[in-house]
């Protein structure tokens, strides 16, 4: 799950990391207000940024800077009346402009090549991190910070000696890099992002210059947020797919995929198997879904629908293996669902295990193509898809 700028701000600063101050609002006097609060505080300039989880916000109009709470108000309704992306910008956060020296990029990341927190930083921030690694890898320095102790710091020394920075910049950058471990631990995100990780002016400090955060992004990881109310109630209904939308409403595991053959299958185990043996049948599956344990009927056609959302499925795939599933009830879901759906695509279904026989006999009844194993299911599948999805 993604959250916006102005959240992972929070997070940040929640875990005492250089973030500066801001507000959002939803509307341009709420703009003007919070702009009026960040003057009075000493603000020169405030800059003004749309809350969409997309990128590209600048490049489209989402990001601008203001010298008065007048203007402020003037820019935050424009920005409040752009899609960007798709995506209608609802809110808008407004912090003080900084005076950028030069730009760090910082994250840490779950890797799973090191089952690991991986702490990445580069010199070039500002800059898309995949361009980074295309144009100049060697610009990026990695460290992996320790499973339990979390990131050491000879660990973090060694990242800010990477990017060239020392003395008085050194110590803050090494404090913020542990901290990006410790907020990704505590929150199970995936993915905590500073970029840029600005150089600004300080004529308090040694060496006058600081490290602030001036943009942060999180990801955080779906299966945990039953461990973090508070952070799941950050979730985006805009920016979610309604299909994934209602999967996860309904507790079902799904995943689009780019093929034609759609998968209804219950654990994800023999999800992953059946995904495996339509591609070896020369097949390409169009999601991964998992209906769990116990699916009942009504359960059985919402997942006939998240499939036949998707434009791209010419057939379908059912493999079910009952054990605490009952066949017999996803059946009962699979005729509710064909009774429903708006378009009439071909599907063959493979039920074993409990109350199979009496699944077989509804699905018999109810006109079914059925398979006896998984790679005659699959060898079917792929046939039909390929004949363009032709009724049966």
């Amino acid at each position: 799950m993604k959250i916006h700028e102005a959240e992972a701000r929070q997070l940040l600063a929640d875990a005492g990391l250089a973030v500066p101050d801001a507000s959002t609002a939803t509307t341009p006097a709420g703009a003007r207000a919070a702009a009026e609060r960040l003057f009075s505080g000493g603000a020169a300039q405030v800059v003004i940024k749309a809350q969409v989880l997309v990128g590209g916000r600048g490049k489209a109009g989402g990001v601008k800077l203001a010298a008065t709470p007048q203007e402020a108000e003037q820019v935050a309704a424009g920005i409040l009346a752009l899609e960007i992306k798709g995506l209608p910008v609802r809110r808008v956060l407004i912090a003080p402009a900084a005076t950028i020296l030069r730009e760090i990029y910082l994250a840490a990341l779950i890797d799973r090549s090191s089952r690991g927190v991986l702490l990445m930083a580069s010199a070039a921030g500002g800059m898309e991190i995949e361009e980074v690694a295309a144009k100049s890898p060697e610009a990026i320095v990695r460290v992996v910070a320790h499973p339990h102790a979390g990131l050491l710091p000879y660990q973090a020394r060694q990242l800010g000696f990477g990017i060239g920075l020392s003395g008085e910049l050194l110590k803050q950058f090494c404090v913020i890099a542990a901290g990006l471990v410790r907020i990704a631990r505590s929150s199970d995100a995936d993915l905590v992002e500073v970029n840029p990780l600005a150089v600004v002016p300080a004529p308090e400090l040694p060496g006058g210059e600081r490290l602030v955060c001036l943009d942060a992004k999180v990801t955080l990881d779906d299966s945990a947020l039953d461990r973090h109310p508070e952070l799941a109630a950050w979730r985006d209904a805009d920016s979610e797919d309604p299909i994934d939308r209602e999967a996860r409403e309904q507790g079902i595991a799904y995943i689009r995929l780019d093929g034609s053959i759609g998968c209804m299958v219950n654990g994800a185990g023999l999800a992953m198997t059946t995904l495996d043996l339509v591609t070896q049948a020369g097949g390409s599956p169009a999601n991964f879904l998992d209906i769990g344990g116990g699916a009942r009927s009504e359960k059985v056609a919402a997942a006939m629908r998240i499939i036949l959302a998707d434009p791209g499925v010419k057939a379908i795939l059912v493999n079910i293996f009952g054990g605490i599933t009952r066949g017999d009830e996803v059946a009962k879901g699979l005729i509710a669902a064909r009774d429903q759906q708006d378009r009439v695509v071909p599907m063959v279904v493979r039920i074993v295990g409990t109350n199979a026989k009496e699944a077989a006999e509804l699905l018999t009844a109810g006109g079914f193509e059925t398979a006896a194993s998984l790679d005659e299911a699959a060898e079917k599948a792929v046939a039909l898809a390929g004949a363009g999805g032709a009724a049966r």
